[in-house]
Order: C-alpha cells, then sequence, then structure tokens
C-alpha cells in the first residue's frame, strides 16, 4: 500500500510541474486567487467549552484541498514565471463569488447555490465559478493595467505566448539543425 500511495503522490507532483511549467511557458499573464489555504485549512474541532460543528465534513474538506496542493501550485507558477518571463498576479479573493461580474453589485443573496450565480440587482444569471473567475481576471487585468476593467463579458483574452529565454538545451538543438541542413 505504502508503494501504491508514493506511486500516486509522484504522479500528482508530475502532474502538477508539467501543467505549470506549460502555463508559465504558454501564457505571458497568469492570474490566481491569493486564497488563504492554511486559514482554510484550519481544524473544525473548537474546545471543551465550544465544540466545533461538522467537524467530519471539514477534516474531509482540508484533505481535499490539501491533497491538491493549491499553495504548492502557486508556489510553482511563482518561480517558472519568473523563468519563463511571464508574469503572475496574485488577486485578492475577497467577494469574488459574491460580486456581479455584470454590474458589480456585491451581495451573500447573489449567490444562494454552490453552483448558482444570480444578482439581486441586474438579474444576471450565470454558474457560480464562472462569474467569480471573470470577477478575479477583471481584477488581475485592473492591477496590470492600473485601470478600471470592463464588465465580464468584454474581458479580453489574457494567453499570449510568453516570450522565453533560450535556454542551453535550445542552443545545442539549434546548432544540430544547422549542420543538418
Amino acid at each position: 500500500m505504502g508503494r501504491l500511495r508514493k506511486r500516486a503522490l509522484d504522479r500528482r507532483k508530475d502532474a502538477m510541474h508539467k501543467t505549470t511549467t506549460r502555463l508559465a511557458k504558454t501564457h505571458s499573464t497568469i492570474i490566481l486567487e491569493n486564497l488563504a489555504i492554511k486559514n482554510m485549512t484550519r481544524s473544525a474541532k473548537g474546545t471543551l467549552e465550544k465544540p466545533g460543528t461538522s467537524v467530519r465534513a471539514k477534516s474531509g474538506l482540508n484533505r481535499v484541498i490539501l491533497k491538491q496542493a493549491w499553495g504548492e501550485f502557486g508556489r510553482q507558477l511563482a518561480y517558472k514565471t519568473k523563468w519563463y518571463g511571464s508574469e503572475l498576479i496574485n488577486v485578492d479573493p475577497k467577494n469574488t463569488s459574491r460580486e456581479c461580474s455584470e454590474c458589480g453589485h456585491t451581495s451573500p443573496n447573489n449567490r444562494r447555490t454552490q453552483a448558482v450565480f444570480e444578482c439581486e440587482a441586474c438579474r444576471h444569471e450565470a454558474h457560480a465559478d464562472l462569474n467569480a473567475a471573470k470577477n478575479i481576471l477583471r481584477r488581475g487585468l485592473e492591477a496590470t493595467t492600473g485601470t478600471e476593467g470592463t464588465s465580464g463579458t468584454e474581458t479580453p483574452r489574457v494567453s499570449k505566448p510568453a516570450k522565453r529565454k533560450q535556454t542551453r538545451n535550445d542552443v545545442s538543438q539549434d546548432t544540430r539543425k544547422k549542420q543538418t541542413v
């Protein structure tokens, strides 16, 4: 069992390295939520005087978050974007899932269920994660340009290939190509 777990862990690490490398090489700007993962995975046990509620569910959620290694993903993106000449922007996650990507209205009532977002003010409906992603993108673009962004539907695409520094391996491949021509 130990060997199987180790193999699964190695596969997850390999997949994360490949994914973060691909993202850093192919995108000039990457925008992430700056999540407080340590606080998100804090225990819900409580104390003897004030015992926690939904402890089992919270521990299951903590296990899933930690297994997916969100913090490690962000750490790898941070150093790889520097290596490959792209930019990583961390955005404050406050109210990204409660703010309307169309009109900007923020309310806890905008997201009554986990999956559906419906704005109280303008009645805009969308998948909650897609709405939050548009807000994160808009905030990241505002941080790079220093201006107010547009609404979520008009947000420009940011995934242009990054300028990559030439490595020793690239130089030797170029030399081999010239020799064979």
